[in-house]
């Protein structure tokens, strides 16, 4: 099948949006709004809350309608990433959530190419990475 020629429009604004499902939204409400910082931006009913980093982002959390649970399904999501303004914000949360008891799946390490991560989970068990990556943190804010 051809197909004409098509320009590609502007670049997007980048991906600021993900959304999640979730077994217990009390517990994973308190990670990403007590832990992390996320403020709640709409809980349109019992099942359903949106979380936001100051209007930077938009992230979605959702009880399965089927009252299934959320880990039952084929997810191919590997992880989620919250920017860090600095390598030193990374070592700081590091120590915080295992202050918390979070669970870390691989602590700190500097990237070849200058980035700072380590990845933990949340309480549903989706990896969250927390990230400096010089590219990205210098556009945040």
């Amino acid at each position: 099948m051809n197909r004409p020629e098509a320009t590609r429009p502007e670049s997007t604004l980048g991906l600021r949006h993900v959304a999640l499902y979730v077994d217990d939204l009390a517990v994973a409400e308190h990670f990403y709004v007590d832990l992390l910082g996320m403020q709640v931006e709409w809980r349109p009913d019992p099942d359903n809350l949106y979380l936001t980093t100051a209007g930077l982002d938009n992230l979605a959390l959702h009880r399965r309608a089927d009252g299934g649970s959320a880990r039952g399904g084929n997810q191919v999501l590997d992880h989620i990433g919250f920017i860090l303004p600095s390598p030193a914000q990374v070592d700081a949360w590091h120590d915080f959530l295992v202050a918390h008891g979070v669970t870390i799946k691989a602590a700190p390490r500097t990237h070849r190419d200058g980035a700072r991560s380590f990845y933990c989970a949340d309480p549903e068990g989706t990896v969250v990475q927390m990230i400096y990556h010089p590219p990205i943190a210098g556009n945040v804010g």
